[in-house]
């Protein structure tokens, strides 16, 4: 099959929807469809305005709709709700094209947390937006609720997947970590306001903190916490040895839909420490890890969980999976998916 997938988030960006798409482009292209990523490093890009590493397209409709029509894609999907992906939804429906998207991120909380406007503004737009599709990829049961209460009922289920092969409980503990007092409590990912960092590097909880990731808050949380250890960006093998060498990994964000790295945490044998929000509470079962309305109780509980029950939930998440289910959703343009049926 020929697949189109059209998103405003894409390299050089690190997140969870870039490699969520990169894992599951690289399954569909080993099992023989053919993928073609509409992304902004194509077009002229202006920097998101209080988020300057996102870059925005400055497309037209046209230049994005001539990519597709001479791709000639059986299936269309909208990773993001941003520029590029406007102009591919405006070309589908002119069209009479079907399409699905996807819900990767709690976008109207992001946008209130940096902006302040009330969140149920952006809920309009996210309405409009996802109206039309066929299907909107949601991926655990509290987004589906979520989606579905706000009007768009069309939801089907899309996981997410770990690399097994870099994240497992036979990795060495980085050697940063050496000489750290224990217990050693990790945070990977984005620095910024909307992860809700501070309320982890503000946890009393003795040991010591690291923090490994970058992005626009890094400076000023690293003046104001000279105590933990900013490690910068780590990737693949690198990154599944910080994992390894933690005692607990924390995720204090109570805006995200899913949380790769809670996942990724787990495969490596550690458990999980977090609030009893959307994402986590799909995800973190009590041999994984352990949630709380305040950090310190969860990270405390999750230090007691056997590290060989959280690899084993661990494994659980395959990136084949994963893919299977957003190729079933998929509607072809001019016929019906029979594995979606």
């Amino acid at each position: 099959m020929r697949i189109a997938i059209v998103t405003d988030a894409w390299e050089p960006q690190v997140n969870g929807v870039v490699r969520t798409l990169q894992s599951v482009r690289a399954v569909l292209e080993r099992q023989g469809h053919e993928v073609m990523v509409v992304s902004p490093d194509r077009f002229y890009s202006v920097p998101c305005p209080t988020y300057p590493e996102i870059r925005l397209a400055m497309v037209r409709t046209a230049t994005v709709g001539g990519l597709l029509a001479d791709f000639q894609p059986q299936a269309i999907h909208l990773a993001t709700e941003g520029p590029l992906c406007i102009a591919a939804r405006r070309w589908s429906l002119r069209r009479g094209y079907p399409f699905t998207t996807a819900y990767h991120t709690q976008f109207p909380d992001y946008v209130s947390a940096r902006s302040g406007v009330p969140a149920e503004w952006i809920w309009r737009y996210i309405r409009w937006f996802h109206a039309p599709a066929r299907a909107v990829l949601a991926s655990t049961p509290s987004i589906r609720q979520t989606l579905v209460a706000h009007g768009l009922e069309q939801v089907r289920h899309w996981g997410r997947g770990v690399d097994l092969a870099a994240f497992h409980p036979g990795v060495a503990p980085h050697p940063e970590l050496a000489g750290l007092a224990g217990p050693i409590q990790l945070y990977v990912g984005r620095i910024a306001v909307e992860k809700n960092l501070e309320a982890f590097l503000e946890c009393a909880h003795s040991g010591s903190k690291v923090v490994v990731g970058d992005g626009p808050a890094r400076a000023a949380l690293a003046a104001k916490y000279p105590e933990v250890c900013f490690m910068g960006p780590r990737f693949g093998d690198e990154l599944a040895r910080f994992y390894a060498g933690a005692d607990v990994f924390v995720f204090p964000s109570r805006t995200d839909t899913f949380g790769l790295v809670m996942i990724e945490a787990l495969a490596c044998g550690t458990p999980v420490a977090a609030y009893p929000v959307t994402g986590p509470i799909d995800i973190v079962t009590p041999e994984a890890g352990a949630l709380a309305e305040t950090l310190d109780e969860a990270i405390a509980t999750a230090l007691t969980r056997d590290r060989a029950a959280c690899a084993a939930f661990g494994r659980q998440f395959t990136w084949e999976a994963s893919a299977a289910q957003f190729l079933g959703a998929l509607v072809p343009i001019g016929g019906v998916n029979r594995a979606a049926a």
